[in-house]
């Protein structure tokens, strides 16, 4: 390991120890400008001591990410490199919870603390961490209108220069590495459209619909008439307007309402798309039964979603995600989201595996993200920008690591017409 002098060496060590490794695998920079670690390595600023106090309250992933989201800690170059470094190191690379730090680990980061005058109190968590959302019973429609503000209601602007003009906040379909997010994304809801096999005159509820992207392409390119539910206030108001904008409100009508109070079927097709991630595991059978019993006999329903790759999928609930991106929400496998299905009396058509285009999809809304960081930190603040960039970024290489996949499954309910003999029919 190269050193100089300085905080750098002894942060080093300290670092090491909350990773379990020998060395640390990043080129660190400490407050008073001294560095230490590989030169050539991923680099990692930590610009206050407060971070160090910050992990040794809560030494691991939730100290490190509170640090970050503060502002105390920076990546100031490739966000993708040093976190692949670092989640690939001792205890960040091992399945499962966090493990502790030992009584003998723990002393020695303490002490590490003393000599560089970083003991204290607990610093309180950055403004962005979700506390209000987290009360209240689990899934009751009150929690989960609060879960989903905060996430989603976290300012249009922003999210218009992270999503781009498409504002589609959900896997695109990628031709290729080179054929650029908007073609993507309109590829995706086009796709989307034509496996639920959408035609003049069919009435189609979009769960989750966001800024109400899917429902206008499906009213303007397939002459269907859209519901679109969403319990994002902010996400209504733009999908109304965007509606009215293009001509379309008697075809598309967005409504602020939980997917569970939806009683005006029946629907020839339904859409969910990267809303059933808030659902929860213990709510999967419910949602599947509302959803079954709005949709037309011979209806179909797509739902994408991400899924949990990794083995066992309880969320740790004091990891980053749970606590700054999406409260109470839960990925299933793939195995657990087809079986909901079929236990709810819907056949499966198709199951299509996108893993590798959110790799894509996320790695265009980074690139975003830093190519306007002025503009989405004044839209939204610097916390909440920086909760989103490490979101992504760690996103994206889960994606590329297997460790999660995300699935179109593609659904019928039995009565009507057959469903096409061949997958050629929506290809």
């Amino acid at each position: 390991m190269t050193k100089t002098t300085g905080a750098a060496s002894r942060l080093a060590e300290a670092l090491a120890v909350v990773l379990g490794t020998q060395e640390i695998p990043l080129r660190l920079r400490a407050w008073d400008g001294s560095e230490a670690g590989p030169a050539d390595a991923p680099k990692i600023e930590f610009r206050s001591r407060r971070a160090l106090r910050r992990i040794l309250w809560s030494p691991g992933q939730l100290g490190l990410s509170r640090a970050y989201v503060a502002g105390e800690i920076d990546a100031p170059g490739d966000i993708f490199a040093a976190f692949a470094a670092l989640s690939s190191a001792g205890k960040f690379a091992e399945p499962g919870p966090f493990r502790p730090l030992t009584a003998r680990e723990l002393r020695t980061l303490l002490t590490t603390a003393v000599r560089l005058g970083a003991l204290g109190p607990n610093p309180a968590p950055p403004p962005e961490e979700a506390r209000v959302a987290r009360h209240g019973r689990r899934h009751s429609k009150g929690r989960d209108a609060a879960a989903i503000s905060h996430h989603y209601d976290v300012g249009n602007d922003f999210y218009a220069i992270v999503l781009g003009p498409s504002m589609v906040y959900s896997c695109a379909v990628w031709e290729d590495e080179n054929t650029g997010l908007e073609a993507a994304q309109e590829a995706k809801l086009d796709l989307v459209c034509r496996k639920l096999g959408l035609k003049p005159g069919m009435r189609v509820l979009d769960v989750g619909c966001g800024w109400g992207s899917f429902a206008l392409h499906a009213a303007q390119n397939y002459g269907v008439d859209v519901v679109g539910v969403t319990l994002s206030t902010e996400q209504a108001a733009v999908a109304r307007k965007r509606a009215a904008d293009a001509g379309l409100t008697d075809r598309v009508e967005i409504r602020v309402q939980d997917y569970r109070d939806v009683d005006d079927g029946p629907f020839d097709a339904i859409s969910s798309i990267g809303m059933s991630e808030h659902v929860g595991r213990e709510q999967i059978n419910r949602y599947v039964s509302q959803l079954h019993g709005l949709l037309r006999p011979g209806g179909r329903l797509l739902n994408h979603a991400i899924s949990w790759n990794a083995g066992p999928t309880a969320p740790d609930p004091d990891s980053f995600i749970p606590r700054y991106v999406f409260p109470d929400g839960e990925m299933l496998s793939l195995a657990e989201m087809v079986g909901a299905l079929e236990s709810g009396g819907l056949e499966v058509l198709d199951v299509e595996a996108l893993r590798r285009h959110y790799a894509l999809t996320l790695r265009a809304w980074v690139r975003n993200l830093e190519d306007h960081w002025d503009e989405a930190a004044a839209a939204s603040g610097g916390g909440r920008a920086r909760v989103w960039r490490l979101y992504m970024a760690a996103s994206a290489l889960g994606f590329e690591t297997g460790l999660t996949g995300v699935n179109q499954v593609l659904v019928q309910r039995p009565g009507g017409s057959e469903p096409p003999l061949r997958r050629t029919a929506w290809f």
